[in-house]
């Protein structure tokens, strides 16, 4: 299948993008991007209760107000480049609900894979990578392409898919070892919770889209 570029219909993907952006330009401007680190992003230890975090947002929100909290301008460009790229021809496809759906469940997947990895840690984790990834991950499963020599077709998808995840996750380390906002962490290996979710995903979106053809 190839993907499709219509922006006409990837309205959700173009607001996702322009409210992060929009963020990343008010907390730069106003040169608060250590404060809204700290007060939106996802702190681990804080979900088993922190002394003094009442001035901060409530932690069952920070998975998704981190997601549009980025560590410089660099990071968000990268990633709003995957999102418009991927996003555009995912909900296209699959639909605005399906987009929303994508980025909320890949933001708490990739939240709570980095909770389960140090729950005391007390470093924000800041960035859209996550719930990006699950779009990505879906985007995987709907165009990626049989390049492997594999008879199944199922499992030369897949095989695609992990070496798509793989080099995600290699560009987010490269990243993750060059800027930082407030100590703050992009949370490299949470993301592989993300492109999960979106792998996962794939198909019943798909089949809920479509369930009625």
């Amino acid at each position: 299948m190839r993907p499709p570029a219509d922006w006409r219909r990837a309205k959700a993907t173009l607001a996702l993008a322009g409210l992060s952006t929009l963020v990343w330009a008010v907390s730069a401007g106003l040169d608060v991007s250590n404060i809204a680190a700290v007060w939106g992003g996802f702190i681990p230890h804080r979900v088993e209760g922190l002394a003094g975090d009442e001035a901060l947002a409530p932690v069952f929100l920070t998975p998704l107000t981190s997601a549009f909290i980025h560590a410089g301008f660099v990071h968000l460009a990268f990633n709003m480049l995957i999102l418009l790229f991927c996003g555009r021809a995912v909900e296209n496809i699959l639909g605005m609900g399906a987009i929303l759906t994508l980025y909320l469940t890949g933001a708490y997947a990739a939240a709570g894979v980095h909770y389960l990895l140090d729950p005391a840690d007390l470093t924000p984790m800041v960035g859209a990578s996550g719930a990006i990834a699950a779009v990505l991950g879906t985007y995987a499963m709907l165009f990626g392409r049989n390049r492997v020599k594999i008879a199944n077709p199922t499992v030369a998808l897949w095989v695609n898919a992990v070496w798509l995840a793989a080099a995600w996750i290699g560009l987010q380390i490269l990243l993750g070892l060059t800027f930082t906002t407030a100590g703050a962490k992009l949370a490299v290996g949470a993301h592989i919770g993300g492109f999960l979710a979106g792998l996962l995903l794939a198909k019943p979106l798909l089949l809920f889209r479509y369930r009625k053809a």
